[in-house]
């Protein structure tokens, strides 16, 4: 398999690391929009929310949202941020690993774009 993001997860590409456990992993975005803008991503493979079981609703899902929340507030994004995940070519993803988008310390319009 060919997964940007599974390669980095592997190690086999270098990335802008913040945070790593048996789970997931989390790194600075290679293109900003905002600040505060890195990635969480899980170390399976899912490639669309689509893909998500069961099992990895119990498991994964939560821990994604927990890491990114605790790595916000340690960037100082006290105030507030921004959590997305894009599904599919319609929905924006460009990368087809699940990855969460978290963005901060600037003001968010809505709706997005």
């Amino acid at each position: 398999m060919d997964c940007l993001f599974c390669r980095i997860a592997n190690g086999d590409l270098a990335a802008n690391m913040l945070y790593e456990d048996e789970q997931v992993i989390a790194f600075h975005d290679i293109a900003p929009q905002a600040p505060v803008h890195f990635l969480v991503i899980p170390r399976k493979h899912i490639a669309t929310l689509h893909d998500l079981s069961e099992e990895d609703d119990k498991l994964l899902a939560g821990h994604i949202l927990f890491t990114a929340q605790r790595l916000a507030e340690q960037l100082g994004c006290e105030e507030g941020f921004r959590v997305v995940m894009n599904c599919n070519d319609l929905g924006g993803q460009t990368v087809y690993h699940i990855h969460m988008h978290v963005l901060g310390q600037r003001r968010l319009h809505w709706p997005p774009g």
